[in-house]
């Protein structure tokens, strides 16, 4: 892939395009779930869960397995550089290292310190089931040193900390309801009691509690089992420890069917997002989950506005990488198909599929730059041949090319001259113009 360096400004938000897209699953290179998003130096830090498949002796089949924890970052909601393994269950004095149950984690930074908070199993000796430990670091991506000893007083999973306007710090948990507390200034020991937080649904399990705060109003954010599966619902109240009142659905339960979701809200550069996950790459195990994000509103009285899940994901993808057009905004109600371009490693990702003339999808927020680009590059193969149309889209929408895929059964790069684009933002649109069934990996241009 190419790499260039080019800054955007568009709508208030700078964009640095690279060799990565913001679309969703947002990591592509392994399972990861529960995420935890915050904004610490200018850029988006990414603190998930880690799912691996479990084997004999290593976690319990059928079931979540967790080792360690990863953290990624990116400065435009597009790059992803994952900095590797921060915490280990092998490396916390306190943990049973045979459970691979490194849960739900959150991170939050004081006074130049960044504190990593974890749920796990506590071994013989340290109390029944699951504790919430603390490992700090003088960067957001670590090291971290975790401490000796759990923090005592919590029993639980999912732990979320936030600290109010007025420098008081929370920390908040799930154990079939949700709780809350003060934490002390060393952000490692309990200043108040707990509490059971008030103003939640009665019935159906609550857990992944995550608060954040917007003009005076706390959000307490939450995934609860409202029929079969997870949906995300929110509360709001006045107060970090409530009482809150019941705000309604964030996020509906997956049309995938995938059993859990977990959730977090930022505010980056003048706009709100919420990570989640689903489960993508692994869509017949739902154990294994992936990260997704996509944008969150509020309405004038305060109120969120529900998100509708994307493939599109956030960001802008340039022109000169991969355009997974597989992960469009939006397709035609029939003759379009997604499909694993390999069952067998289904991170390689996924292919679009033809099969009925007029059939297309549509890709938003692509970014030409100020070298204009000359070329069109189709990676796709056709059993039987066929011609796609690739168009821009809106008001001055014009045809950008039309390209022949030759018949035959193996990938390949088709390059097709076309007229200048101009730079800025563009939407485009892929159509089977003729022919009987043609697969698309990825488009580019040069």
């Amino acid at each position: 892939m190419k790499y260039f360096r080019q800054c955007l400004a568009v709508a208030g938000l700078i964009f640095l395009n690279s060799h990565l897209s913001a679309q969703n699953p947002l990591i592509m290179t392994q399972f990861t779930a529960d995420p935890s998003a915050r904004v610490f130096e200018g850029k988006v830090y990414l603190y998930p869960s880690h799912d691996i498949p479990a084997m004999p002796g290593h976690g319990k089949a059928g079931w979540f397995c967790m080792e360690d924890y990863h953290v990624f970052s990116s400065p435009d909601l597009t790059r992803w550089t994952d900095h590797g393994v921060i915490i280990s269950q092998s490396k916390v004095p306190w943990t049973d290292s045979t459970a691979y149950s490194m849960w739900a984690p959150d991170c939050i930074e004081r006074a130049g310190k960044y504190y990593f908070y974890f749920p796990a199993t506590a071994k013989a000796g340290n109390g029944r089931g699951f504790a919430v430990g603390v490992a700090i670091a003088d960067n957001p991506y670590g090291p971290f040193v975790p401490q000796p000893q759990p923090v005592a007083g919590i029993h639980g999973i999912d732990p979320n900390v936030q600290i109010a306007p007025d420098g008081t710090a929370y920390i908040y948990w799930a154990q079939g309801n949700l709780y809350g507390a003060k934490l002390k200034a060393n952000m490692l020991e309990l200043a108040s009691e707990p509490v059971k937080l008030e103003g939640f649904p009665d019935k159906g399990l609550k857990e992944g509690p995550y608060l954040f705060e917007r003009k005076g109003i706390y959000y307490m954010t939450y995934p609860h089992v409202a029929d079969k599966t997870e949906r995300l619902e929110y509360a709001m109240s006045d107060s970090p420890l409530g009482p809150f009142r019941y705000g309604g659905v964030l996020m509906d339960a997956s049309p995938s069917g995938c059993w859990t979701n977990h959730q977090s809200v930022i505010e980056f550069k003048n706009q709100w997002y919420l990570f989640y996950h689903d489960d993508d790459l692994s869509p017949n195990f739902d154990k294994n989950r992936s990260v997704r994000a996509d944008s969150l509103f509020f309405n004038a009285d305060g109120t969120i506005r529900k998100v509708i899940p994307t493939l599109r994901g956030v960001g802008i993808t340039a022109a000169s990488q991969k355009i997974q057009i597989d992960r469009y905004s939006s397709r035609s109600a029939e003759g379009t198909a997604i499909a694993f371009l390999d069952t067998l490693d289904r991170f390689s990702g996924w292919e679009t599929i033809f099969d009925k003339p007029d059939a297309w999808v549509r890709y938003n927020s692509i970014y030409f730059g100020k070298k204009k680009s000359r070329a069109l590059v189709i990676n796709a193969r056709s059993a039987t041949g066929g011609t796609l149309l690739i168009r821009t889209v809106g008001a001055a929408g014009k045809i950008v090319a039309q390209v022949p895929i030759p018949k035959g059964n193996d990938w390949k790069g088709v390059k097709k001259a076309i007229s200048a684009i101009p730079a800025g933002l563009k939407d485009l649109a892929v159509q089977l113009k003729d022919g009987g069934r043609v697969e698309v990996d990825w488009i580019s241009f040069e």
